[in-house]
């Protein structure tokens, strides 16, 4: 393979990597959005103002994945069916409970965080230190909610 069809193969990896977060951080968001209104209980407070906070984080990612997908020379999936298709996080089904509803969502960013890890790797393959970055940045954040939210579920 020439060097150029391996960079062309590298940056595929990546936009593929990227979409799959953009795919994920969108049902990630549409699911925080369901359990902000549908949250019950004695939570309710809590978890409210909490799933608010993290569905805003979401659409900040979604935005920010999708612009570095545009600036590396791909096209970002961009249709509900497209993401979808590609996520492997499921939407929520409008049943759990406060506590599962928790469960999930720190599930979800233990999911994010292990594909995080091989788009990084990806990245730091096709050179693109950038992306890398960015998707390191990420990385430690989730971490970090996966964390607290473990913590909150575990009481």
């Amino acid at each position: 393979m020439t060097q150029t069809n391996t960079k062309a193969v590298d940056a595929a990896a990546v936009h593929a990597a990227l979409n799959l977060q953009l795919a994920n951080w969108s049902v990630l968001y549409a699911k925080l959005h369901q359990f902000h209104w549908l949250v019950k209980g004695p939570h309710f407070f809590t978890l409210h103002v909490k799933f608010e906070e993290l569905y805003r984080e979401a659409a900040a990612r979604v935005d920010e994945l999708a612009e570095r997908v545009l600036a590396t020379g791909g096209r970002p999936l961009s249709t509900m069916r497209e993401f979808l298709a590609a996520a492997t996080l499921q939407e929520g089904s409008g049943d759990e409970s406060a506590i599962e509803m928790v469960r999930s969502v720190a599930s979800d960013y233990r999911t994010l965080a292990q594909e995080l890890g091989q788009a990084i790797a990806d990245a730091e393959g096709a050179g693109d230190d950038a992306t890398a970055d960015l998707l390191l940045g990420i990385h430690e954040s989730i971490e970090k909610h996966a964390w607290m939210l473990d913590a909150f579920a575990s009481a």
